[in-house]
């Protein structure tokens, strides 16, 4: 019965993923549409069509292969421009795709091409899938917070550990000769509420983790509350020890370690809450995006050497839908937390969806995006400089670009979905 009920949630996580997928186009199709652009296509996957329908002079459908989506705007390249002088190699390959498109524009689509829009119309448009999916992010995340809440770490002290274990220890207990920890050394006691960390008054938990990180192997002045006094421990040093950096879990930092742990509250939010959250969030999708080609190379690796998975390592949407299912039928968790993880995980994936259209290439939306802004840029100093209008920019021989980062995401899909279905994360 579970397996079913994990491929049956499993394939509902798949199905909302397409659904945001669907949205995120959606995202694009409306402006496109409010601003004049003439849409031909509107499509839910890729390859062969299995399904479509025409509703004036765009064609709505879906493709074979429901891993991913997009909105045809007619009129992406401007018009080749004439010259003596010889072809280069990308000219021609520009002309080439150019002569493509041009095949259906017809006198009648002047002034409805994407490049003959303002650039401020270009960017809402190509902003719009991104933002669509930043906003069912929100939602996601705000509801979770106003009708559940969020755990989040005390300062009451529920764990003071006894002694330093050396990393790579196994079993993780402590042995004759290792040294006390500085928690220990204080005489930190479970319950104690920490007030203050070398005279920095303490409001939450965060706050003094970066406090002893930051702190290193100095010394440390801490002040707890304890059966409702204040009482102020004996100085001791904190010390250097290899712990999990921040933004990036799956990487190792020296930093200050003192050897305590929080405890845990729900706690509900609203707006304000959400976006401070979304905000953590999107710092560590950053740094995760700026390791995505080596981490998808290492995933590859494992997957050919069959080393064990990292459980920190990227997943395609197949392997959070796997995860998604996993969460919701594990019996560690009580159901209303499975629920909420479950949804946080969908939450997460359309704020990394929209994070990663926004990287600056193409064929991403955020090449786009660059691609209006540095044609403002141009026509801002053409202008200034007394010249005539430059025209917009010929995104067309940016195509060798447009080629490497979509092979190299299409590459990396299959890799990822591969060891998604042989090596898989392991959360339980």
């Amino acid at each position: 019965m579970n397996t079913l009920v994990l491929i049956g949630l499993a394939l509902l996580f798949f199905a909302l993923i397409m659904a945001s997928i669907a949205l995120h186009e959606i995202g694009h199709l409306v402006p496109a549409k409010l601003f004049g652009v003439k849409v031909t296509q509107y499509f839910v996957g890729f390859g062969r069509t299995i399904w479509s329908r025409k509703r004036g002079e765009t064609e709505y459908g879906f493709k074979m292969f429901p891993l991913g989506g997009y909105v045809r705007l007619v009129g992406m390249y401007p018009p080749e421009k004439q010259t003596d002088k010889p072809k280069g190699w990308l000219t021609r390959m520009a002309d080439q795709a150019r002569s493509y498109e041009y095949e259906e524009i017809s006198p009648s689509d002047d002034g409805r091409l994407f490049h003959q829009k303002p650039v401020w119309q270009k960017v809402i448009i190509m902003l719009g899938g991104p933002a669509m999916n930043v906003l069912l992010a929100f939602l996601i995340f705000l509801g979770i917070n106003f009708f559940h809440g969020t755990w989040q770490s005390t300062l009451e002290v529920t764990v003071v550990n006894d002694c330093v274990i050396p990393a790579g220890r196994v079993p993780a207990t402590c042995q004759d000769g290792d040294p006390q920890t500085p928690a220990k050394q204080a005489g930190m006691q479970v319950g104690d509420k920490v007030v203050a960390f070398n005279g920095h008054a303490i409001s939450n938990w965060n706050e003094l983790t970066d406090l002893i990180r930051a702190n290193r192997d100095g010394a440390a002045a801490i002040t707890v509350e304890r059966g409702g006094q204040v009482i102020e421990l004996p100085t001791v040093n904190t010390i250097i020890q290899p712990v999990s950096d921040k933004l990036d879990p799956s990487s190792r930092v020296e930093a200050g370690f003192l050897g305590v742990s929080p405890g845990r509250e729900l706690v509900r939010g609203g707006v304000i809450e959400t976006a401070g959250q979304m905000w953590n969030t999107t710092q560590m999708s950053v740094v995760a995006l700026a390791s995505f080609p080596s981490r998808v190379w290492n995933v590859g690796v494992g997957l050919v050497t069959g080393a064990e998975r990292d459980i920190n390592s990227p997943i395609s949407v197949v392997g959070a839908s796997r995860v998604a299912g996993e969460i919701a039928v594990s019996d560690s968790l009580p159901v209303e937390d499975r629920a909420v993880t479950w949804l946080s995980l969908l939450g997460s994936v359309n704020l990394f969806v929209a994070l990663l259209n926004l990287v600056p290439l193409l064929p991403l939306d955020g090449g786009h995006v660059a691609g209006a802004l540095y044609e403002a840029l141009r026509r801002g100093i053409a202008r200034l400089r007394g010249r005539g209008d430059p025209g917009p920019v010929d995104t067309a021989k940016m195509l060798p670009v447009a080629y490497v980062v979509g092979g190299f995401l299409l590459i990396g899909g299959v890799v990822l979905i591969l060891a998604d279905i042989i090596s898989p994360i392991k959360l339980f």
